[in-house]
């Protein structure tokens, strides 16, 4: 792994982080039932990821559809059911709750990546890794805001997004940006029928444009192309940091305030994933310097 490609990895994982830190934001600002959301979420941001993609390759744009083979099918689909998680998973937990809950992931995708890639992690991730589900622990032990519904599709969010992780770097050749595509396409398909997604006041169309845009074509393209370059133990590392973040946001613009047991455990996850890129950055720049004799 190069040390660009590293860097390019996290730039693009930890804008992905902040782009899917937003759907607490936007899941209290919409007014609509889950299904109704998600349904205009992934029609936008299918939409928005593939007028990206006729404007980078122009006619022969299907013909990337057409390259995705059975991985990236796979890809598309396991990220489609893990959206419909976590935007439903909002609405029966606290924004905080879920979202910390998510820090999990690293111990998922280390497990899958250990048996299906046999990669193996670094000390400094799993000691990162550690330190996250202490904070997870500590929520999870002490916190009453969350709801087991909610939980459990929060959690089903993780598994989901392990799998993606470990599928990302194992078929480093599937179509990155229509597999993003399909993916918010699919989560959009699914839902339509289940919702009511033809009795929307214009305004919430706009929105519904801009959760589109911005939490589902921004946030599963920048990861689909930064999971390429990293390990999956630190995607799912960097990836935690939607937990601090989320909350962050909600708290700002809705006053929806965690109780000190979740702060507590999201600044722990916040530590650990920074002291982590911390020591990587650290441990690349060494092994680069030309020795000295």
């Amino acid at each position: 792994m190069s040390a660009a490609g590293y860097r390019l990895g996290l730039v693009f994982v930890t804008g992905s982080a902040v782009a899917w830190s937003t759907a607490g934001f936007f899941t209290r600002l919409i007014q609509l039932d889950s299904w109704t959301m998600l349904a205009w979420r992934g029609i936008f941001g299918a939409i928005a990821i593939a007028l990206v993609i006729f404007a980078l390759e122009g006619r022969k744009s299907w013909l990337a559809f057409r390259t995705m083979g059975l991985p990236g099918w796979m890809f598309a689909a396991v990220s489609a059911i893990g959206m419909i998680f976590f935007i439903t998973s909002l609405r029966h937990t606290t924004v905080a709750h879920g979202a910390v809950i998510y820090a999990t992931v690293p111990f998922v995708a280390a497990g899958l990546s250990w048996l299906v890639l046999n990669e193996q992690p670094t000390r400094s991730a799993i000691i990162a890794s550690l330190f996250a589900l202490a904070g997870v622990a500590l929520m999870m032990g002490f916190g009453v805001e969350g709801g087991l519904l909610g939980d459990v599709l929060a959690f089903g969010l993780t598994v989901c997004m392990a799998i993606m992780m470990v599928i990302a770097r194992r078929y480093q050749n599937i179509p990155i940006m229509p597999a993003a595509c399909l993916s918010a396409l699919l989560s959009g398909l699914v839902c339509w029928p289940l919702g009511d997604p033809l009795a929307i006041a214009s305004h919430e169309l706009l929105i519904l444009a801009l959760f589109g845009v911005v939490n589902s074509a921004v946030g599963l393209a920048l990861f689909t192309l930064g999971a390429r370059h990293l390990p999956a133990i630190e995607t799912a590392l960097i990836g935690s940091l939607d937990a601090p973040l989320a909350p962050l946001w909600v708290w700002l613009a809705f006053n929806e305030t965690p109780g000190a047991s979740t702060i507590m455990g999201a600044l722990i996850v916040f530590a650990a994933v920074c002291v982590h890129l911390i020591a990587g950055t650290l441990r690349r720049k060494t092994q680069l310097e030309p020795a000295v004799f």
